[in-house]
């Protein structure tokens, strides 16, 4: 069979094959193996040898300590000319706040020592200064954690005051009062029990056996020789007290530049279980940028060996508040 084909004037003649289909299946069936490789293989086994590379030593260390260290002074001032219209006194008022606290946690076991010092004082013209603020309060606990909400700890806490505190008269030409000065009075209180913590910003601890010292080592702050302050008969220096105690302890931010930070604590003698003691303190700290803030403290205290009546008190603050970095 063929075909032409014309270009112009040339004629080309092509010749079409025919095919023949092919069996694969016989290649298969009749399929050459090869032979053996005549020349002989020896095979060697893979070695393989560690080779070192030297690394520079790295001074990584784990420290399971936390120190946090805060610092607050706020000044309140005001002045008046002698003409001045509306009246007024000039004052000036000075407040300061100091709080360390330092932390070790490792493997269930945990040291927490947290120490508190405020101090202020305001100067009215023609008056003499007195205290807005006065405390000192250190407090030490070792807990261990024996399930997944509950610890059981011993703490030790001190709290006094630094400086003389007066009562003053609306009379002016009444002398001031003495009335309480360092370690008169002064709190000693070591507890142990069992501490609830079920979450970060929350604890509370329940003190089923606490014993506390009233420490009053300053006779100038009794009225008479006959006469009891703080608990403390004159001519005694303490009055030890066992008691059950509860301390709950709040620390949250409840808002994107705001905390708040209470704490709560009850003491009911056994002896007397009728008198016994409420605190409450609360500062709400409003942050309004790195270094300036806006500060509420409030603190309300039903004491029976210093009261019968509930006493409070109350400041509003704008200062400067700065926080160290924490170091190990």
């Amino acid at each position: 069979m063929t075909d032409t084909i014309r270009t112009d004037s040339i004629q080309v003649d092509t010749v079409k094959k025919d095919t023949v289909k092919i069996d694969t299946n016989l290649l298969n069936r009749y399929r050459i193996e090869p032979g053996r490789n005549i020349l002989p293989v020896h095979l060697q086994p893979l070695k393989f040898k560690p080779e070192y590379i030297p690394v520079p030593e790295l001074d990584y260390k784990v420290s399971y300590w936390r120190k946090n260290v805060l610092f607050g002074l706020n000044v309140n001032q005001s002045a008046f000319s002698n003409n001045w219209s509306a009246g007024g006194i000039s004052s000036i008022a000075v407040g300061s706040n100091f709080d360390y606290k330092t932390e070790y946690n490792k493997e269930g076991k945990d040291f927490t020592s947290e120490l508190i010092m405020q101090y202020g004082k305001v100067k009215n013209r023609g008056q003499v200064d007195r205290k807005t603020n006065d405390r000192i309060f250190w407090d030490n606990k070792v807990s261990i954690n024996f399930s997944k909400h509950w610890d059981f700890y011993g703490s030790l806490s001190f709290e006094s005051q630094f400086d003389d505190g007066f009562t003053y008269s609306s009379d002016e030409t009444v002398p001031p009062v003495l009335i309480s000065r360092f370690m008169a009075p002064g709190y000693l209180t070591e507890s142990i029990g069992f501490e609830y913590k079920p979450a970060k910003y929350f604890s509370s601890r329940i003190g089923t056996g606490t014993a506390r010292q009233t420490f009053v080592l300053s006779n100038s702050v009794y009225p008479n020789d006959t006469s009891t302050v703080y608990g403390v008969r004159y001519g005694k220096k303490i009055l030890n007290q066992l008691a059950f105690q509860v301390v709950s302890n709040l620390d949250k931010d409840i808002a994107k530049n705001m905390n708040l930070k209470a704490r709560y604590l009850i003491f009911i003698p056994y002896d007397t279980p009728f008198k016994m003691t409420h605190r409450l303190d609360a500062t709400l700290t409003a942050k309004i940028n790195r270094l300036f803030n806006v500060t509420l403290n409030g603190t309300l205290l039903y004491d029976p060996n210093t009261s019968v009546r509930l006493q409070a008190y109350q400041s509003l603050a704008l200062g400067v508040t700065y926080k160290f970095p924490s170091w190990r």
